[in-house]
């Protein structure tokens, strides 16, 4: 999608009728960030949220970026899966509203996963929807990439969201400690340069070379400690 003129993003909205109960009645929408490490089951909330919202008979709007498939779907470890609409850096969140209510679609509530991958436009774009036209935004998503810094979204989500919440299902570190950091591992250490974002399939059998990631304590992701024999079955393996 090509990125709007200046026109077209101040007023992204603006020629679209009001459409649907809440935006004939407007109530208060909230921006809300759900964070965790992996997986701490923060894609199965987001579908499991979108189910709630659907069954009563709200609509709504599927936003991924990155999915762990490397498709334009929200996937979880669990085996649930629902297409979604990937967004990209140029992407203006407000335009796919647009189109939705233009369309004669109404839309009460956006679903966002991996959203600490989004750009700080998108999250700026997901606030304007809250406020000024009235639609819930739930946001779930990694607080920090592999190095333990904030991703772009999550930072930008942290300043704006009206709640912030961790997602209580509770990971553990090879130790038995609480993990909570996420570790990059290439040819069995851990890593802490390269770029944030690698996305393929899980797992191809043959890649000439493959990366891991594994959620680690803070004491044995500082120390780059993954444990003696400590199997990476079941993490998430993706291919650079």
């Amino acid at each position: 999608m090509p990125e709007p003129t200046e026109d077209t993003t101040t007023s992204a909205l603006a020629s679209v009728p009001a459409a649907g109960n809440r935006r004939a009645t407007p109530m208060p929408a909230r921006l809300k960030f759900y964070y965790g490490p992996m997986d701490c089951g923060k894609s199965t909330l987001a579908l499991q949220i979108d189910h709630n919202q659907a069954r009563q008979g709200r609509h709504g709007l599927r936003i991924v970026r990155y999915d762990r498939s490397g498709e334009p779907v929200i996937t979880t470890r669990v085996g649930l899966a629902r297409d979604a609409v990937e967004v990209g850096d140029a992407d203006d969140i407000r335009m796919l509203v647009r189109d939705q209510w233009a369309a004669g679609r109404p839309l009460d509530y956006i679903v966002v996963d991996e959203a600490g991958f989004l750009t700080a436009a998108h999250v700026d774009q997901l606030a304007e929807l809250v406020d000024d036209w009235h639609v819930d935004v739930y946001c779930f998503g990694l607080a920090t990439d592999f190095r333990t810094l904030l991703l772009p979204g999550a930072k930008r989500l942290m300043k704006l969201a009206d709640e912030i919440a961790p997602v209580h299902v509770e990971v553990l570190c090879w130790c038995g400690q609480p993990g909570t950091l996420n570790a990059r591992i290439v040819d069995g250490r851990v890593v802490r340069d390269g770029d944030t974002v690698v996305v393929a399939d899980t797992d191809r059998p043959g890649a000439p070379s493959a990366v891991h990631y594994q959620v680690l304590c803070r004491a044995h992701h500082r120390r780059g400690d993954l444990g003696h024999g400590s199997a990476l079955q079941g993490q998430l393996a993706l291919e650079v």
